[in-house]
């Protein structure tokens, strides 16, 4: 009598087992299935557009941008990731007073500004992760192109960062001509440094679009009949390009914008900066603005 409750025992654990492992595996082929499905079904990877922030603002300056280009494309699902910068950070850069090629004038990215490199890298990481690994529009806001240029050449090549397309917003490309007369270079030197590492539109699988506002004219001190604020702004330009009696979007001069080989394109009665511009002004961020460029940060066949 043990002998037969122990076998009938093991034949029902046995049983057990069976229909465990069956309905195991069952659950298991539909999950391949379900998941086959889905992979045969999905769209392309969505497009990513990172903002890259300009010197002095933060990331929150780009909210409403952000929201416009998502709006405009909702449909193509584009996802829009901004560098977390908070305006505190951009104090980081003083540390370039420590080195002595700051006071040269021949200072080089790296390491002053890897705080801002960094936080681009893990902006790239999070676009690739939520997106699939889909392709990666820079969209730089003044300082933020020459960051973002620094960014290609020294951190990650385009390919491996995923980055194909590069739209820059009033972006101070060039440094002053070392010749010109009252000038200091701002950067103190990096910006010679990019240009001679990766001049122009550099990358040969990257579209550059570079994009500028006409919006003040400005003129030099002696000059009559101008206003105080276009005399105010030609000085501006003067230390960015050389000359005070340039067109530019109130902070940077139009040739200072532009990249040799980039699509060059010039925008009329557009300010700078959602900083500090009047009421009746436009910058590049506006609805009505944004839709003049934003088809640039996509290829043509998308």
């Amino acid at each position: 009598a043990l002998a037969r409750l122990a076998l009938e025992s093991k034949v029902k654990a046995q049983a057990l087992r069976r229909a465990r492992l069956g309905g195991r595996a069952a659950a298991l082929r539909r999950r391949a299935a379900t998941s086959a499905a889905a992979s045969s079904s999905s769209s392309p990877a969505a497009r990513a557009v990172i903002i890259l922030p300009g010197l002095g603002n933060c990331s929150k300056d780009y909210d409403e941008l952000a929201s416009e280009l998502e709006k405009q494309r909702k449909e193509q699902g584009l996802r829009v990731f901004t560098v977390d910068v908070a305006r505190i950070d951009w104090a980081r850069n003083a540390a370039g007073l420590l080195d002595a090629n700051w006071w040269r004038g021949t200072l080089k990215p790296r390491p002053v500004v890897d705080w801002y490199l960094d936080k681009l890298k893990q902006a790239i990481e999070e676009a690739k992760g939520e997106t699939g690994g889909g392709p990666i529009t820079f969209l730089a806001h003044s300082a933020g192109g020459w960051l973002g240029r620094c960014y290609l050449a020294e951190v990650e090549s385009p390919s491996d960062a995923g980055v194909d397309r590069f739209v820059s917003l009033g972006s101070p490309h060039s440094p002053p001509p070392a010749d010109a007369e009252g000038t200091v270079d701002q950067t103190r030197g990096i910006l010679t440094h990019v240009n001679e590492t990766c001049p122009g539109a550099f990358h040969g699988d990257v579209a550059y679009v570079t994009i500028v506002g006409r919006c003040i004219e400005g003129s030099s001190i002696a000059e009559e009949g101008r206003s105080v604020g276009e005399k105010i702004t030609g000085q501006g330009y003067k230390q960015v390009c050389g000359s005070s009696q340039v067109w530019g979007d109130g902070i940077v001069p139009e040739q200072s914008a532009h990249l040799e080989g980039a699509l060059q394109i010039s925008l009329e009665g557009i300010y700078h900066s959602p900083l500090g511009k009047g009421k009746d002004m436009r910058w590049y961020g506006d609805a009505e603005v944004v839709a003049q460029w934003m088809d640039h940060i996509y290829s043509t066949n998308e």
